[in-house]
């Protein structure tokens, strides 16, 4: 069930980010590249940290067919995928969390320490947005205080600690993804934001 999430996720994910590639007039092959880079740059930024060879998309070549083809039928429905805001808000929500619980399954695999295993699914869940805001010209989501990193480094300690405890593997996947997917659904709803660091140089002068 986790690998079917997975592979919905990264689907919805290509699709958002050829939209985002889109809104500034990419071509196609820019927009096949934003959307491997957001579906797939956070697993390989983390299997590039862990070491951990080959990487994904490497070992299992068919996922760039299944990323740049939702990308290239997002060209073709882009004003459908555009309407179907909250669905693909769902959708981004579910990702992030099922992105987080692969990262930490890949470093625990590693045999990595306790604190890399909660970096590592907080990286597999944040970063291929980071790189598709950053390539857009974007400052990326997860610096403007929304709870989207946040919710990644709650579901990963959450799923890594009753792991630890000796619970199912199967069950920590349920209690994670009934974490951390409302936290994050709700933090949308609210615009639940983390503090900023606001500095004005001119404020004391």
């Amino acid at each position: 069930m986790l690998m079917i999430m997975f592979y919905v996720a990264i689907t919805a994910e290509a699709m958002t980010a050829a939209l985002s590639a889109g809104r500034r007039n990419m071509d196609w092959f820019g927009v096949c590249i934003i959307a491997c880079v957001t579906a797939l740059g956070g697993g390989t930024a983390r299997d590039l940290f862990l070491d951990h060879y080959p990487l994904y998309w490497v070992k299992t070549p068919y996922v760039l067919l299944l990323v740049c083809g939702a990308a290239l039928l997002t060209i073709a429905i882009a004003r459908v995928v555009d309407r179907l805001r909250w669905p693909f808000l769902l959708l981004d929500a579910l990702g992030l969390v099922v992105f987080t619980i692969v990262g930490c399954n890949v470093a625990i695999e590693t045999g990595a320490h306790p604190i890399i295993v909660i970096v590592a699914g907080m990286v597999t869940g944040i970063v291929g947005g980071i790189l598709r805001d950053v390539l857009c010209n974007d400052i990326p989501l997860v610096f403007h205080g929304e709870l989207y990193a946040t919710v990644s480094i709650v579901t990963g300690v959450i799923y890594y600690l009753g792991l630890t405890l000796g619970l199912p593997t199967d069950l920590m996947v349920l209690v994670a993804l009934g974490v951390g997917f409302p936290l994050r659904v709700l933090s949308i709803m609210f615009k639940w934001e983390m503090p900023k660091f606001v500095f004005d140089k001119d404020m004391g002068e």
